[in-house]
């Protein structure tokens, strides 16, 4: 069976693997919330998650609440979690040094006013 060439936002990706990694029972709706996607989108993820080969789900078939599942990562996907975290972490650190710099330059233009202005704020 050929896999799908499933894309997933890699920062989604990674946020996926790192919360079932810590609740495998979250369901899809709490899962949607955490991470503030639709419903849909958890649902897409997920499936593209099982092609890849980096999440196996698990029905509790003796459980009363048949919608209840349980999430696995396999090695594949915590290997990848590992890759996506280094990824992920320098995404952030270059947007909080591009945001540190704009904020430095906002801040600086603020106060190069006030001082044209005669006073400060």
């Amino acid at each position: 069976m050929k896999k799908k060439n499933n894309s997933i936002n890699p920062d989604l990706h990674f946020r996926v693997l790192h919360f079932l990694e810590e609740n495998p029972v979250l369901t899809q709706r709490e899962l949607a919330k955490k991470l503030g996607v639709s419903l849909g989108g958890v649902n897409y993820c997920l499936n593209a998650l099982v092609q890849l080969g980096h999440l196996k789900i698990n029905n509790f078939q003796k459980n009363s609440n048949k919608s209840a599942y349980l999430y696995l990562l396999t090695p594949a996907g915590l290997s990848n979690k590992a890759i996506l975290a280094t990824s992920f972490l320098k995404r952030k650190m270059d947007e909080y040094k591009a945001l540190k710099m704009e904020i430095d330059m906002v801040k600086s233009k603020i106060k190069c006013s006030n001082l044209m202005n005669g006073g400060s704020r």
